[in-house]
């Protein structure tokens, strides 16, 4: 595969050695069809996401099922580049999960993949139906373990982990974690449904974080009224709880006796 201005730019993401190798043999068989550059591999959707942070690509052929971050994750997190390259994803497992690829018009390959099979995908790649966030929260079998922003042509990933609480503010989200804040375009309410396990609701436009609740605290309002607000562990803020929310107070109250 040598470098040809109308080459199609094609990175492998998969966590065997072995699949990978297959890939890259099938892509050379493919070359001799049409131009195609392969511009990089990577073991995790980690190191993919930071492969095409620096190098841009058409088409990723990403395997599902890797450790840390698996292909349908980082998928949802390539959305957050400016032109976010075509996905086929690859597995091993021909089951009834691939019936949702079907369904929403996902290009897959089955291993083991096969030359004309590869050789189709690819000549399909530059009119693959572009992924939708809701497309792929839909079809994915947990929720996410990060949350990414755009940051100076970088993704940056966001542990779920260490985020404190989520804000609505105008069409962005605010994530608070410990030491700073991100703006992600994406809605509250449905982050609340992909989340309903890690986060509460405390008003409106506001979640946090039930891990990190230490506890919550009576506060007197400007009118002479009170309310409660919640205390967050690594933050000095207190977060004011609606009138509508009250009940967590107790729920939690009793959870943190």
């Amino acid at each position: 595969m040598t470098k040809h201005p109308q080459a199609l730019k094609v990175v492998i993401a998969d966590d065997e050695t072995p699949a990978r190798s297959r890939v890259r043999d099938l892509l050379e068989d493919c070359a001799s069809s049409f131009p195609i550059e392969l511009v990089g591999e990577a073991a995790s959707g980690r190191e993919l996401l930071a492969l095409l942070g620096k190098t841009p690509a058409d088409v990723v052929l990403l395997d599902i099922r890797m450790p840390e971050m698996d292909g349908l994750e980082a998928a949802q997190h390539l959305l957050k580049f400016p032109e976010p390259p075509a996905v086929i994803f690859t597995t091993a497992y021909n089951d009834h999960a691939l019936q949702a690829f079907e369904l929403h018009a996902l290009d897959y390959l089955v291993k083991p993949i096969r030359l004309r099979r590869l050789h189709d995908a690819l000549t399909r790649a530059r009119a693959i139906t572009p992924l939708s966030l809701d497309v792929l929260q839909r079809i994915a079998p947990e929720p996410r373990k990060h949350l990414s922003v755009q940051e100076r042509g970088k993704v940056i990933l966001i542990a779920v982990s260490d985020i404190r609480y989520l804000r609505a503010e105008l069409k962005y989200v605010t994530v608070r974690t410990a030491t700073r804040e991100h703006l992600v375009e994406e809605s509250l309410s449905r982050l609340e449904q992909e989340f309903t396990d890690q986060f509460v609701r405390i008003h409106r436009s506001c979640l946090v974080a039930r891990a990190h609740i230490m506890g919550f605290d009576k506060e007197s309002g400007d009118a002479g009224d009170s309310h409660w607000a919640v205390k967050l562990h690594g933050l000095d803020d207190r977060l004011p709880v609606s009138r509508r929310q009250q009940h967590i107070v107790k729920e939690f109250g009793r959870s943190l006796l």
